[in-house]
């Protein structure tokens, strides 16, 4: 699996120099840093579906090194939505790859997202009263312009039945 990360992102998990540059494929994830009520959020995008992943007030430590914890929280809302837990190129078997950005439509997405985390967040009273699966399942069912105004989570389903 690929993780392609901000640099927010690599300066917290601090990957080994040099970076690889592979070319950009379907199964990419992107990694961004959010910081919400003075904590570390991580926003996890899927490059060809926008299935998105949020994980709020994460640390340094948690996220070194990257590949367990960003699959695990793949796998969880992979089936926290009635799909397969390695629909979208996540597979425990698969070492991770970390690696810059490559993409910035996937980026522009991923901005959208985070105001709508953002405001989800504020009109739910706070970080510690949010509740994560209301919040994914809106995440899932936002529409795109970039996969043509399909939800994400039609085209995680459209992607795990092929």
């Amino acid at each position: 699996m690929i993780v392609r990360c901000t640099a927010k992102v690599l300066a917290l998990v601090r990957p080994p120099d040099p970076l690889p540059d592979p070319e950009p494929a379907p199964d990419d994830w992107y990694a961004n840093l959010l910081r919400i009520q003075r904590r570390n959020c991580l926003l996890l995008t899927h490059a060809t579906t926008l299935f998105s992943v949020f994980r709020p007030a994460v640390t340094a430590a948690q996220l070194r090194p990257l590949g367990p914890f960003v699959s695990a929280a793949i796998r969880t809302e992979l089936l926290a939505e009635g799909l397969p837990p390695d629909a979208l190129g996540c597979s425990d078997t698969t070492p991770t790859l970390v690696t810059r950005t490559a993409s910035r439509r996937v980026l522009g997405v991923m901005n959208d997202h985070a105001f709508h985390i953002e405001h989800h967040i504020a009109a739910h009273g706070g970080l510690a009263r949010t509740e994560l699966p209301a919040l994914h399942l809106r995440l899932h069912r936002t529409i795109n312009s970039l996969n043509g105004y399909a939800p994400p989570i039609d085209a995680a389903r459209a992607v795990s039945s092929s």
